[in-house]
Order: structure tokens, then C-alpha cells, then sequence
């Protein structure tokens, strides 16, 4: 009896784990690489290449079909991850003879102009952004978006707010040049800028007034972003005007754009933060931190979930786009080349160049995992076996 006591409390938390953190995970993985590859996918149709292979996920096939184009789509057992295989994308660039078979040429990929290459390639991590626009968009016009006025109701004593000179009864008009709409704008641009010196222009009694605040750096202990580190000004606000907007389709679509363009100049600020030593890099997550933030946000409800995914989705778009071989933006960086010499990189230089695109994308998923592993406390557990 008491062995099956013990199984039941093993067994029991797993599958909670399971429900809670794995599946949400692996859902939103699934969609977002379903997403990535089939902007690669319809772009290469669109330009005459033979797609042979569409897989969510690495690996053995867990079940597949063949369609009427002859390409397999398939979901692997490795669920991280995915591809699209297109016929002739592994072999090198012609060098001006033609292949034995036309018809195979006409339908290779390396036989395609430069930027019908590139534009296949950037298709991948522009249905991310794309996807992140329209999710939003979608949300802005059926659920709404929060719209709160962005006037100062109480100012917390010692804060870097009471430091400025930031009064109870003034409205914030504008911060670093940036028009400010809604106190949500306020709270976001804050929260990018912990240790920043930021010029907030107020409104106080109808005349303009012009004042320095640097955020306050604070790392949060609960919720999703738990351990990451923020801004805080220490102002809040109370009372009534706080309403949910819901937009018309055209403004909708606007709006999901701009939150779009929004979030991707925050990705940028925080690295460029991190580059320059005044964000901690111990920020940058891995596949757990993923799992655990997808588990938080789905218990929170679908239009949490679907905000993370879009959140999710830009900075995947992103990853890809930066300039290291094996990643898209790699691809692109040797299209340049070729652009400017007037022919493809050579053989033993794109060899070169994915061997270290390799090494950097590994060193990058050992570092992630690393900060994962300490910010949710495994390591600690694990030491604590041992010692």
C-alpha cells in the first residue's frame, strides 16, 4: 500500500507538470514554427521552387502525408524546432553551366535570381512579425485594448519619481520625445529604462513642465517575468477613466502593427542595454524559461496566451535575423556578399562560416539554458542533493 502511495505522489505532480508547463509549451512551439516555415514554404511556391519536405518538429516521422505537388508534410518526434526542405537548397550555386536536367533546374532553389533566394529566406521570420501584427490586431478588435489616462494620482516617497520633482495631479504629455496616449505607454517605456536618465515633460495646472527622472532598477519575485529586472518610477494612478477600447477592423490592424513595431524596438533597447553593461544578461532565457513563462500565461487565459505568442513570435522573427550562419539572417548576410562581389561565397568559406554559426548558436543555447537553470533554482536543488 505504501508503494502505491509513493507512485500516486510521483505520478500525480508529473502529470500536473506535464499539464501545466510541457503542453503549453509544445503548443506554442508548434505554432509558431508551423507559422516560421510556412512563410518559407508559399514564398518558394510562389517563386517556382519544388518544396520536397514541410516537418514540424526533427527527427522520426510520427505521421505524415504526400500531396498533389509531391511535398511530404510531416510532424516529427523532436517537437523544438522544424524545417522546410526545398530541392536543391543543399547543393552549391551553379557557376554559369547549366544542370543535366531543365526540368530540375527550373524548379531548384540555387538556380533562382539572388533576391528570390532572399526573399525566400526573410519570409520565415517575416510571417513572425506578420502573425504577431495580425494576433494582436485580432485581440484590439474583439476583446479591445486597455486605454487609461496618464495622469499622476500618487507619488511614492524616496522613489525616483519624488527625486524628479513628479507632483500628484500631473499628466504625463511626453517622454524622450515619445507622445504619450495612455498611462500603459508610461508604465512600458519605464520599464525598459531602469538606471536610464529619461526627460518626462508633465502637464501641472495647465502649463508645461519639464523634469528628469532615472527608473529605478527593482528585479521582480512573482508572475511570468519573474527575475527579470525593471524600471519603476513610483507613480500610480487611481480612480476612474479606465476603460477598454475596442477598435474597428482598420484601426484594429493599425494598432496590432504599431504594438508590433513597438515590441521590437524594446527587444532592441534591452540588448542594446545588455551590449552596453547596464542590463543584466542573466535576463536572456532558454527553452525552460520559455516553458515556464507558457505554463504561467496559459493558466492566466487564451488572451494572455495569445499575447505571449505574439511576444513569442517577434523575438523568433528576430533570433533568425541576426547574422550568423546556420539562421537565417546568416543565409542573408552571404546574399549580401554575393550582391556586392558578383558571385556566390566561395565553398570553404560558407563551410567556415556555418561551422562557426554552429559553435555561436550552440555557446548561445548553453548560456540560455545556464540562466535558466539558476534563475529557477535547478541548480541550487541539485547542489543541495549532493552537499
Amino acid at each position: 500500500m505504501d508503494l502505491l502511495s509513493n507512485g500516486v505522489d510521483i505520478v500525480l505532480p508529473f502529470l500536473g507538470f506535464l499539464q501545466d508547463y510541457v503542453i503549453p509549451f509544445l503548443v506554442a512551439i508548434t505554432v509558431l514554427v508551423f507559422v516560421h516555415e510556412m512563410g518559407h514554404y508559399l514564398v518558394a511556391r510562389w517563386c517556382g521552387v519544388r518544396v520536397e519536405v514541410f516537418s514540424v518538429g526533427f527527427g522520426s516521422e510520427i505521421y505524415g502525408w504526400t500531396d498533389s505537388r509531391g511535398t511530404r508534410w510531416k510532424l516529427s518526434w523532436i517537437p523544438v524546432g522544424g524545417y522546410v526542405k526545398m530541392f536543391g537548397e543543399m547543393l552549391p550555386p551553379p557557376a554559369g553551366e547549366a544542370g543535366s536536367n531543365p526540368e530540375d533546374d527550373r524548379v531548384s532553389f540555387h538556380t533562382k535570381s539572388l533576391w528570390r533566394r532572399a526573399a525566400i529566406v526573410f519570409a520565415g521570420p517575416l510571417a513572425n512579425f506578420l502573425f504577431a501584427a495580425i494576433v494582436l490586431a485580432g485581440i484590439f478588435a474583439t476583446v479591445g485594448e486597455r486605454s487609461t489616462p496618464a495622469n499622476i494620482t500618487a507619488v511614492i516617497d524616496g522613489s525616483a519619481a519624488a527625486r524628479a520633482g513628479i507632483q500628484p495631479g500631473d499628466v504625463v504629455v511626453r517622454i524622450d520625445g515619445t507622445e504619450i496616449e495612455r498611462f500603459e505607454q508610461v508604465v512600458r517605456i519605464v520599464r525598459m529604462s531602469a538606471g536610464v536618465r529619461l526627460q518626462i515633460e508633465v502637464e501641472r495646472d495647465g502649463k508645461p513642465v519639464t523634469l528628469f527622472a532615472v527608473p529605478d532598477t527593482v528585479r521582480l519575485t512573482d508572475g511570468p517575468a519573474r527575475n527579470g529586472q525593471v524600471g519603476r518610477l513610483g507613480v500610480s494612478r487611481s480612480g476612474g477613466g479606465v476603460r477598454i477600447v475596442r477598435h474597428d477592423p482598420g484601426t484594429a490592424v493599425l494598432r496590432g502593427f504599431g504594438e508590433m513595431f513597438r515590441m521590437i524596438g524594446d527587444i532592441f533597447q534591452a540588448l542594446g542595454q545588455m551590449f552596453a553593461g547596464t542590463r543584466d544578461t542573466s535576463e536572456l532565457g532558454g527553452p525552460l524559461r520559455i516553458a515556464q513563462i507558457s505554463g504561467d500565461v496559459w493558466q492566466a487565459g487564451a488572451v494572455s496566451m495569445l499575447i505571449f505568442l505574439a511576444a513569442l513570435s517577434i523575438n523568433l522573427g528576430l533570433i533568425n535575423l541576426f547574422p550568423i550562419p546556420m539562421l537565417d539572417g546568416g543565409h542573408l548576410m552571404f546574399y549580401a556578399v554575393e550582391a556586392v562581389a558578383g558571385r556566390p561565397l566561395g565553398e570553404r568559406a560558407r563551410e567556415y562560416g556555418y561551422r562557426m554559426g554552429i559553435a555561436m548558436v550552440l555557446g548561445l543555447m548553453v548560456f540560455v539554458t545556464w540562466n535558466d537553470l539558476l534563475q529557477l533554482r535547478i541548480v541550487d536543488f541539485i547542489v543541495g542533493l549532493v552537499t
